[in-house]
């Protein structure tokens, strides 16, 4: 099922759809096999943090990081249009390979839907990227204790809503995201 491809970066992203932190987008172009890769999503926490190592001492890659307030400045095509382009300008490959279905108009670079399922370097740094934006959102948790970080990592859930509607937002909001249960005008 997995295909391995001489000289090929892989390329994927973590944190498209939070209310709150940074987009993450790694790209990886593999030395040596790592057995176990798979989508990121697909794995157990443990296991996306026992490979992240590994992926780092058996690749060349490069994580890219968004701030949420260049997020809300630029939009989120644009960041992830951006950090391709700088893991493209840092990594060498005959291949670049995005996971998704489209590849942001930029030239010579490739996409596949699920490819973070098939192909084992963008499976890599599907890795890169969660364990990257979590252990952020994790540090991060412990400065704004009320909105408990730690456990939804900033995706919207019922919790971290209500405690945006309760507390405000904190300056890792995006403001530019609109939640729709949220009906105060005031918090963004």
């Amino acid at each position: 099922m997995y295909k391995k491809t001489k000289n090929l970066c892989g390329i994927d992203e973590a944190g498209r759809g939070p209310l709150a932190g940074p987009l993450v987008v790694a790209g990886v172009i593999l030395k040596k096999d790592i057995d176990g890769l798979n989508d990121s999503k697909k794995l157990t926490q443990i296991k996306r943090e026992a490979l992240f190592d590994t992926i780092k001492e058996k690749s060349f890659y490069h994580i890219v990081f968004t701030d949420n307030k260049t997020l809300d400045e630029i939009g989120l095509s644009k960041a992830i249009k951006n950090s391709i382009r700088e893991i493209m300008q840092t990594l060498e490959a005959a291949t670049f390979l995005m996971d998704g279905n489209t590849s942001f108009g930029i030239e010579n670079l490739e996409h596949k839907i699920k490819a973070d399922a098939s192909v084992v370097e963008v499976s890599a740094a599907s890795i890169l990227a969660k364990v990257s934006r979590d252990r952020f959102m994790n540090k991060i948790a412990d400065k704004y204790p009320k909105y408990n970080f730690e456990r939804h990592k900033g995706y919207g859930t019922k919790a971290h809503v209500e405690a945006m509607r309760e507390f405000g937002l904190c300056e890792l909001h995006r403001v530019s995201f609109k939640v729709k249960s949220l009906e105060q005008p005031s918090l963004f």
